[in-house]
C-alpha cells in the first residue's frame, strides 16, 4: 500500500510492453520538471517496444486512449472511477474522500488503498482491449464493472495510470508536444517534422512508428480529425495594429457563436476507420468544437448544406476533402441572432424538430486549411483568402466572412461599431502574409472586442441555490489558470447569476455526475474542473479570501463556453491588469 514500486529491484526486469513498465516510466517522468530528461525517459522506454506496443504507449503519453481520428471516448465520469474503485478496495467512503482531499487526484488515492498483492501481469494490449471494451460499454452500472474487472487485474501503480488515462490527464508535467519532442530525438528529426506529420494523420502513435522507420514522408493528410485551432491576441492599444502590421493589414467581423471547424469529402467505402462524422448522399461531414470535440450531433441542420458544396469544392480523387475554420452562429433572416438564442441549443441531449426551426445557424467560414490534397496551414492569409473566396459559399446557412483590405487604422473605429451594429462582438485583423499556426495564439492575430470587462473562467465547485434553485447545484465557484504555462487552478470568485433555469438544471446534472468530494450531506461539492464559463463583474478587487489574492465583485455569468477547454481559460496576469485600472477594494 505504497506508491514507491520504482524502488524494487526486479521491476525493470519485467517484459518492456507490461504496463507496469509504462507507469514506472510515467513516475520517472513525474519525478523531473527537465524537458529535457523526460524526453530521454521517454526515449529509452519507447526504444525497446513493438511497433504496435509504440502506437498504444505513445497515445498513452499523450493522455489518450485513442488516436484522435478515432470517435470513441469513454464517457467515464468521476463518480463511476471512485465507485469501482470503493468496491475494488474495499475502503470506506470517507477513507477514500480524506485519501482525494490529501492527495487531489483519484489516480494517486488508487495507488495508496489499492492491496499490493497483484503480480504485475497487465501488458499494454490488454489494457488497450479494456478500454475498447469499455467503449462498448453502455450504461453507468456495467461500465462500473467493466473498470472493476479492469483495476482488479493492476498493481496499485497500474491502476494509478488507468484511472489516470480514464480521465483523460495523466498530471505528469507532460503534454503531446513533449511526446513529440521524445520521437524526434529517439528518431533524430526535427521535431518540427514530428508535429507536421502528427497533425497530417491525426495519430500520434502512428507517428511514433513512421519515424522509428524514417517513413515520415510517407505520411499523408487524414481528414476527421481536429487540427488544432489558431488563436487571437487581445489588443485595447489600436496603435498596436500599425506597428504590427505598417503595411496593412484584413479586417473581419469577430463573430459571437461557437468556434468550428469543419471537414467535409467523399466517403470511401475501402476505408475500415471509424471516423468522426456523419454521411449525407456520399458525402461525409464532421463538425470540431475548439475543445478538439466533436459537436456534428449538435448541428444536423448544417450536414445537408455542408455536403451539398458543388463536388469541385474538394475534388474526387482519393485526397479529396477541405477543411474550414470558422463560426457557428444563430442566424435568420440575413440576420445574425444574439448568441442568447444559440445557447437554447447547446448542450442539450435532444434536437427537436421545433427547437432547430425556432433557433436557426449558419456556419460562416474565415478560413481554410486543406482543399484536395494541399495542406493550406502553411500558405499566406492572403493566399488562403483566395481559395476560400473561390468556393462560392453563398447558400443561407454557408457562408464565407467578408475580408477587407485596411492601409492602416483610420477607419476602425466606425468598423467596429459597423459590426457591433451587425450584431457580432468586434473586429479581428490579420496579418496578410501570417501562415496558419495551429494551437498558437500569437499577435498575426488580433481580436479587437467590446469594452465590457469579462472572464473566462473554470467553475471548481458548486453548491445547492435557495429558492426555486434549492434542488440545483446553481452557485458556482469559479477559478482562473495561475499563468500560461502554470495550470494550476486559483479561485476567483463565485456567481449563481445569469443563466435560465433550463441551464441550470442541465449544468447541475452534469456537476453531480463529475463531483470529486460532498461537503455538508452534498449541499456543497468540489468538481472537476471542465466547465468554462464566461462572467462579467462590477471591479477586480484585493482579497485574501482566495489564493489568488483577487476576487470579482458582483460577478454574474454571460454564458456557458461549451466551446472553450479549461487550458484556454484567462490567467492570474490578466486579472491583475484588469485590477490595476479599476483600483484595489477591500477584502471581499
Amino acid at each position: 500500500m505504497t506508491d514507491s514500486h520504482t524502488s524494487s529491484p526486479d521491476t525493470f526486469s519485467l517484459a518492456i510492453d507490461a504496463f507496469q513498465r509504462f507507469a514506472i516510466a510515467a513516475e520517472q517522468i513525474a519525478a523531473t520538471t527537465k524537458r529535457i530528461t523526460k524526453a530521454a525517459i521517454l526515449g529509452d522506454y519507447f526504444a525497446a517496444l513493438s511497433d504496435e506496443d509504440l502506437r498504444l504507449a505513445a497515445r498513452y503519453f499523450a493522455g489518450s486512449p485513442f488516436p484522435q481520428f478515432d470517435q470513441r471516448v469513454l464517457q467515464v465520469g468521476g463518480s463511476a472511477l471512485m465507485t469501482a474503485l470503493l468496491e475494488v478496495s474495499g475502503a470506506e467512503e470517507d477513507t477514500l474522500q480524506v485519501e482525494l482531499v490529501q492527495r487531489g487526484d483519484l489516480g494517486d488515492v488508487a495507488a495508496s488503498v489499492l492491496p499490493d498483492s497483484v503480480a504485475p501481469t497487465l501488458h499494454l494490449s490488454e489494457v488497450s482491449k479494456g478500454f475498447t471494451s469499455l467503449v462498448e460499454t453502455q450504461g453507468n452500472k456495467r461500465k462500473v464493472k467493466r473498470i472493476v474487472q479492469l483495476l482488479q487485474q493492476a498493481t496499485p501503480l497500474e491502476a494509478k495510470y488507468l484511472i489516470k488515462l480514464m480521465t483523460g490527464d495523466l498530471r505528469i508535467g507532460l503534454r503531446e508536444g513533449a511526446v513529440e519532442d521524445a520521437i524526434a530525438r529517439l528518431a533524430q528529426q526535427e521535431v518540427s517534422r514530428i508535429q507536421w506529420v502528427n497533425m497530417l494523420t491525426g495519430d500520434i502513435g502512428e507517428t511514433a512508428v513512421l519515424a522509428r522507420h524514417n517513413q515520415l514522408d510517407t505520411a499523408q493528410m487524414r481528414l476527421f480529425h481536429p487540427i488544432k485551432f489558431m488563436l487571437a491576441s487581445p489588443v485595447d492599444d489600436l496603435d498596436e495594429i500599425t506597428r504590427r502590421m505598417p503595411q496593412g493589414f484584413a479586417v473581419e467581423d469577430k463573430y459571437d457563436g461557437i468556434r468550428a471547424q469543419v471537414h467535409i469529402a467523399p466517403n470511401r467505402s475501402d476505408n475500415p476507420l471509424l471516423l468522426h462524422g456523419v454521411m449525407f448522399a456520399g458525402i461525409r461531414v464532421a463538425l470540431f468544437s475548439r475543445t478538439l470535440d466533436e459537436i456534428t450531433p449538435a448541428f444536423p441542420d448544417l450536414v445537408r448544406p455542408l455536403a451539398s458544396m458543388k463536388p469541385d469544392a474538394f475534388g474526387m480523387g482519393a485526397q479529396a476533402g477541405i477543411i474550414l475554420d470558422g463560426e457557428i452562429v444563430p442566424f435568420r433572416d440575413d440576420l445574425i441572432l444574439p448568441f442568447q438564442d444559440l445557447q437554447k441549443r447547446l448542450g442539450r441531449k435532444t434536437l427537436t424538430d421545433e427547437l432547430l426551426q425556432s433557433v436557426p445557424v449558419a456556419f460562416i467560414a474565415y478560413d481554410i486549411l486543406y482543399k484536395d490534397g494541399q495542406v493550406l496551414i502553411d500558405s499566406p492569409y492572403e493566399v488562403r483568402q483566395s481559395i476560400l473566396e473561390s468556393l462560392c459559399l453563398e447558400s443561407p446557412m454557408l457562408r464565407r466572412a467578408v475580408s477587407q483590405r485596411f492601409a492602416d487604422i483610420t477607419a476602425l473605429e466606425e468598423e467596429f461599431q459597423a459590426a457591433r451594429d451587425r450584431g457580432n462582438e468586434g473586429l479581428m485583423i490579420k496579418q496578410l502574409q501570417s501562415t496558419y499556426k495551429p494551437g498558437k495564439r500569437g499577435k498575426d492575430w488580433l481580436k479587437v472586442k467590446r469594452a465590457i470587462a469579462t472572464l473566462d473562467v473554470v467553475i471548481t465547485a458548486a453548491e445547492v441555490g435557495t429558492g426555486k434553485r434549492s434542488r440545483f447545484l446553481s452557485d458556482y465557484t469559479f477559478a482562473v489558470r495561475a499563468s500560461e504555462d502554470d495550470p494550476t487552478l486559483l479561485n476567483v470568485g463565485k456567481a449563481y447569476s445569469g443563466l435560465t433555469d433550463a441551464e441550470v438544471q442541465e449544468l447541475s446534472d452534469w456537476l453531480k455526475a463529475h463531483t470529486i468530494q460532498e461537503f455538508a450531506h452534498g449541499r456543497v461539492r468540489t468538481v472537476e474542473p471542465k466547465i468554462v464559463l464566461e462572467v462579467t463583474f462590477d471591479r477586480v478587487q484585493a482579497s485574501k479570501r482566495h489564493k489568488s489574492g483577487y476576487a470579482l465583485r458582483f460577478p454574474r455569468i454571460l454564458r456557458i463556453r461549451n466551446d472553450k477547454p479549461a487550458a484556454e481559460i484567462d490567467t492570474l496576469e490578466t486579472v491583475r491588469q484588469l485590477a490595476a485600472p479599476m483600483g484595489e477594494g477591500d477584502d471581499g
